[in-house]
């Protein structure tokens, strides 16, 4: 029966959008009538009101309903959607400055004279306007009211102009900043969390084993990593437009002729088209840029965006001439311009004033914030009394914010119900039982959002499709994509709901501002090109993914809080360029290990000199693990061109089994609940369990053996790489301790005198004394590396005076020791600053890229931008499942 109200349910759905009934009330509400029609069927005819849940009740799934919308706004992690707003702030308030017309009027004169130069300027205008607006609705009919008219007259094809004025508008979908890439990102992030586990548990039903590696784990997702992630398709897109456009001017010259410009291209047109471009592109530095950058958070960003744009209209909107149009605008950038000075050249940590020198710098940033507070306020001010354009644009913000919210909140229990039907398992069944693998699914799933686009809008696919598909295809470990991957090619296929009949908003937009002229089937046809182009877009970077992948991999890695070279999720990648390394330089590298164990270490303390020693003689058995390792993936890869047929075979197959095993339990319940004919159900269930068996017994016989033979090569594998892992890192570890106890003889030498003291008073020393005066000089000692033995006999000495019957002897005896510790520790140390600390620079810069690559705080930039381009890349983990 569960079927029954999960068609219900879409059913209901359907025909309240179908009807034009407003989105943010059919998703909400054909979840609440269908639970409560489940729930009364339920109590009338079998016997409660869970009768018709796979699982719960109609209190528990209307809770997880409201849970949801609760998490949408109080969830720490998921304060992204806080963006929105302010993204939306932005775009309305350059769309109603008028920054968007002026922009357009002049890339048209700038572009005109060359063939489908109009077009051409209408796609990078379109570009421009998405990096900074992303209002789909304003971007058409900005473009529409002031391009549409001028390429009419100018002989441009209907069709073509249309077509062109539509697909620019779109760009704001996929182009960051983008409302689109944060709803992704925000569905995205709990999709990441449902794939883990169901990864995980795959691994552990197939393998046996109880914890599955980390690099086998989904990696997570964020909106600046769709940001950046979205940026090089946004513009592969735009490129795509561009050449058709050109294609179209060279072969249908008529179609797209150049436009001439009448005036004269002098210095007045130069400054012009400056003034048009340089703030819009400054804004998108600054937006796109501190996310880029790792500045600021989407959030933090969004806010720059939204304050940036307010300036910008203020002195747009200014209706008086002179030279105060300007003036709120340049007060903000010299008030910016002063605290970037003081960030650069100052702590402005008030806690941490210790001299004038900082005080002036606080005092500095005080008046850049003050400066920039009026720069804000003037273009504020100006903003609000002028046309009421500020009134105008808070209002459309707060209207169309309100709208994506109320869906976002209405979708959270749409989702609920479809999962209180098993609608979730019904798709995953679906999906699983297919053939061809991840590929397959991914095609449907591709299909189905496409088909979804001629009806429903961007906002309701994401927050009602990708829920239930993503956590599936990113659980699959047979393409291993990325969140970030899969959220930017489901961010380009919506943005084709845009475009495609009969339900295409951005149709609409410019169908309501295009003169009468333009026939409603020129649009439609003009479309169809472009839509073809976001196809191939599609089919372009899901055939190259680091496209996506390559600049949020770079961004992780080169930031501050980049992590470190040990983590596990980038082992095999690091290994990759160690064996790289080792391939191309292992002789230089054997070389410098070789230097090390022939370097005089007899003046060294023996444990110091048999760790170092002990180092060097690990260093030079990582080259041959290294090869022992290559040779293994040789063997691996040779083996898997047998073993993969008979493993997706027979995965395949035990696949299928599951389904039924899911089935079949829930046939259990309801033969335990007595629903229905309980001899058919039983029949149902013998009969299903046949076929599970038969499914089963379709196992070849020579399975477990193969199975058998490539598990033990890749346990091989794991073994050679962790035992790897340990030799370089105990091979590293000696040269950082003995290179850091060296450098800090100068520290230890001041605090020659020290010690003295102590042994003059320690027979007269009473317990607070000698608590206040030892430890002291322990931490000394503990500051200075290699410097815990003589601390250890400080505090043994300590110990003997505190003692319940104190033994000052004893006492003085330890400190003593410590003393002639200590010279002795200085004698060493100061020789092997001479001689020694040249040599271990030199084995240190030898290694520290390869070897001692794990031990590494950070990822050095060479290493960074290998390992970036080679996680990139996605990686079939299947064969390990």
């Amino acid at each position: 029966m569960e079927i029954v109200f999960l068609l219900l349910l879409v059913f209901i759905m359907a025909a309240a959008l179908g009807s034009g009934y407003p989105v943010a009330f059919s998703l909400p509400g054909a979840a609440i009538i269908t639970v409560l029609l489940a729930a009364g069927a339920g109590y009338l005819f079998g016997g409660g009101t869970d009768a018709f849940f796979v699982s719960g009740g109609p209190s528990q799934w209307l809770s997880a309903g409201v849970t949801n919308l609760r998490g949408v706004y109080w969830e720490p992690e998921r304060d992204t959607l806080i963006a929105i707003p302010l993204f939306i702030f932005m775009g309305i308030m350059l769309q109603r400055s008028k920054i968007a017309e002026d922009l357009l009027v002049t890339m048209a004169q700038l572009f005109g004279p060359v063939p489908g130069g109009l077009g051409i300027s209408v796609v990078v205008v379109g570009a421009l306007l998405a990096a900074t607006t992303g209002i789909v609705g304003a971007t058409v009919v900005a473009m529409g009211l002031i391009s549409l008219p001028a390429m009419m007259r100018n002989g441009y094809a209907n069709p073509l102009s249309t077509g062109i004025i539509s697909a620019s508008g779109t760009l704001g979908q996929i182009i960051p900043p983008s409302i689109v890439l944060i709803i992704l990102a925000d569905q995205l992030a709990s999709a990441v969390d449902q794939a883990g586990q169901a990864r995980q548990d795959l691994y552990k039903e197939v393998t046996g084993e109880l914890t599955m590696p980390s690099e086998f784990a989904v990696g997570s997702t964020s909106a600046g990593d769709m940001f950046l992630g979205a940026l090089v398709p946004g513009l592969v897109l735009v490129g795509l437009y561009i050449l058709f456009i050109l294609a179209v001017a060279l072969i249908r010259p008529r179609y797209a002729p150049a436009v001439p410009y009448e005036g004269r291209y002098d210095l007045k047109f130069a400054g012009r088209v400056l003034l048009a471009m340089v703030p819009p592109l400054a804004l998108i530095v600054m937006v796109l840029g501190s996310i880029i950058g790792g500045i600021a958070t989407v959030n933090q960003a969004g806010a720059i965006g939204a304050i940036g744009a307010m300036i910008m209209a203020g002195y747009r909107l200014y209706e008086g001439g002179g030279r105060l149009r300007y003036v709120p605008a340049i007060i903000s950038l010299i008030g910016l311009g002063v605290i970037g000075y003081v960030l650069s050249n100052y702590d402005t940590n008030i806690q941490n004033i210790t001299n004038a020198d900082d005080q002036f710098g606080v005092n500095l940033a005080v008046f850049g914030v003050i400066l920039t507070v009026i720069g804000i306020a003037w273009s504020g001010y100006r903003a609000y009394v002028t046309e009421n354009a500020l009134t105008g644009v808070m209002l459309e913000t707060a209207k169309t914010t309100s709208l994506v919210f109320i869906i976002l909140l209405g979708a959270a229990m749409l989702t609920a119900a479809f999962r209180a039907f098993g609608g979730e398992e019904l798709v995953k069944h679906f999906l699983e039982g297919l053939p061809g693998g991840f590929w397959t699914k991914f095609a449907i799933v591709m299909l189905v959002i496409f088909v979804l686009g001629f009806f429903l809008d961007f906002i309701e696919i994401a927050v009602v499709v990708v829920p239930i598909v993503a956590p599936i295809l990113l659980a699959d470990p047979e393409a291993n994509v990325t969140a970030v991957w899969l959220g930017v090619m489901i961010g380009l296929n919506i943005q084709t709901s845009f475009l495609t009949p009969p339900f295409g908003f951005a149709l609409f937009y410019l169908r309501g501002v295009a003169s009468k002229a333009v026939k409603t089937i020129q649009i439609y046809i003009g479309v169809l090109p472009f839509i073809g182009l976001q196809l191939l877009s599609l089919v372009i970077v899901a055939y190259y993914p680091p496209l996506v992948n390559y600049l949020p991999m770079r961004s992780s890695l080169t930031a501050e809080t980049a992590p470190p070279p040990i983590n596990p999720a980038l082992q095999y990648c690091v290994e990759e360029y160690v064996a790289q390394e080792f391939a191309q330089n292992g002789d230089e590298i054997e070389a410098a290990i070789d230097r090390a164990a022939g370097l005089d270490l007899s003046y060294l303390p023996d444990d110091v000199r048999e760790d170092f020693e002990r180092g060097v003689s690990k260093a030079r058995e990582a080259l041959p693990m290294m090869q022992e390792i290559e040779d293994i993936k040789a063997e691996l890869a040779a083996q898997a061109v047998d073993y993969r047929p008979q493993h997706s075979f027979v995965r395949g197959l035990q696949s299928e089994a599951r389904i039924i095993n899911a089935e079949l339990e829930d046939l259990r319940v309801q033969i335990s609940r007595g629903f229905g004919d309980t001899e058919a159900l039983q029949a149902r269930a013998e009969e299903m369990e046949a076929e599970r068996e038969a499914i089963l017994a379709q196992i070849p016989e020579s399975w477990d053996e193969a199975e058998q033979a490539y598990n033990q090569i890749t346990a091989n594998d794991r073994r050679a790489r962790n035992l790897y892992r340990r030799t370089v890192d105990q091979a590293y570890e000696p040269v950082q301790e003995l290179r850091q106890i060296i450098m800090s003889a100068d520290a230890l030498a001041e605090i020659e005198g020290e010690l003295q003291p102590l042994a003059r008073d320690a027979t007269d020393m009473d317990r607070e004394t000698a608590d206040a005066r030892f430890k002291e000089v322990e931490r000394m000692f503990g500051d200075v590396a290699g410097g815990n033995e003589i601390r250890g006999l400080l505090s043994d000495a300590r110990r003997e005076i505190d003692a319940r019957t104190p033994n000052p002897e004893r006492a003085l005896e330890f400190i003593e020791e410590a003393q002639a510790l200590y010279e002795q520790e200085l004698a060493w140390r100061s020789r092997a600053a001479e001689e020694l600390l040249p040599e271990l620079d030199r084995y240190d810069m030898a290694i520290r890229d390869t070897i001692g690559l794990r031990k590494q705080p950070k990822l050095p930039r060479e290493q960074a931008l290998f390992i970036a381009s080679c996680n990139a890349e996605h990686r079939d983990i299947s064969l390990n499942f």
